[in-house]
């Protein structure tokens, strides 16, 4: 007698219960990477990500960190190899990352779209303070795995404030860092790692524009004993940069020593901005030197 087609169904349905376990279990595993992909998508976290962790844990960091038009990463030179990527969601989903790490309040839709992907996330706040620095690389590193890593960073961040406090000049030396478009560096690490080198900064006291940016008025009233102009030192600079080729600013040869220099390493604040910690502080006792030269004449 034939079965109706309903107890086929259930014959087939129990046969595969049977089956269905064993071939499971012969299946191979889905393939994980052998170690977390991490994707840096701003700047100051591509700084982090390339000196905590390995570079076959790094998937991708962001284009800033190899950009060279300007140069505005302290690692443009050792990135070659890694693929950088903009902050985009689908150029980040390609890479399947196990983590993808920005700055705190950046990328908005990125992060939503991230989310939403159910991607983890790690956001790292901006750090106002060197108390702040090594905060964030301990935080990193217990995050990253590279809890001996961070440790390292910290320490020669500190060996190199160390190293400039014993070369700073005899007193503070008032100084001014002048930048693209007429900002002036004020406040935060920067203003930390100046005075480890002996140096005052003095933008803090000086009338800036609505905009936040310096007229060059009020640098040459300010009369800084080292005026530092943070740019290349190009034949044909950018137009950003004119401000600080200002022909008014000759008015200060006799009374300032003026230099110009990247400063980089201040633009994202790290273990690494200590790097200029210690050519800040002879800066500022040639500068001391030249002021009692002129006062001796």
């Amino acid at each position: 007698m034939r079965r109706p087609h309903g107890s086929h169904v259930a014959a087939l349905f129990a046969a595969l219960l049977l089956i269905l376990p064993a071939s499971a279990a012969r299946r191979p595993a889905p393939e994980r990477p052998r170690h977390p992909r991490i994707v840096s998508t701003f700047l100051c976290t591509d700084e982090y990500v390339y000196r905590l962790v390995p570079r076959d844990r790094i998937a991708a960091l962001s284009y800033l960190a190899g950009d060279t038009h300007p140069v505005v990463s302290t690692i443009g030179d050792r990135v070659q190899g890694i693929p950088l990527v903009h902050a985009s969601a689908e150029e980040v989903l390609a890479l399947k990352p196990s983590l993808v790490i920005t700055y705190s309040k950046t990328n908005a839709r990125l992060k939503q779209a991230l989310e939403k992907a159910h991607e983890a996330v790690l956001e790292v706040p901006w750090a106002q303070s060197l108390a702040d620095v090594r905060r964030i690389t301990r935080m990193l590193g217990a995050r990253l795995n590279a809890k001996e890593r961070a440790v390292a960073l910290i320490v020669e961040m500190d060996a190199r404030l160390v190293s400039a406090r014993l070369q700073s000049p005899r007193r503070p030396v008032r100084t001014l860092i002048y930048e693209p478009n007429g900002y002036a560096t004020a406040s935060g690490v920067s203003d930390e790692i100046l005075a480890a080198a002996g140096l005052r900064n003095v933008a803090e006291s000086l009338h800036a524009t609505r905009s936040g940016t310096l007229p060059v008025e009020a640098v040459l009233a300010a009369r800084p004993e080292l005026l530092i102009l943070n740019s290349e030192n190009d034949s044909q600079p950018a137009r950003a940069n004119l401000v600080q080729r200002h022909p008014a600013l000759s008015a200060l040869n006799g009374h300032s020593y003026i230099v110009r220099m990247p400063l980089t390493p201040l633009l994202c604040p790290g273990p690494w901005s200590a790097d200029v910690a210690g050519t800040l502080a002879r800066l500022g006792q040639t500068a001391q030197a030249l002021g009692r030269q002129r006062a001796e004449q």
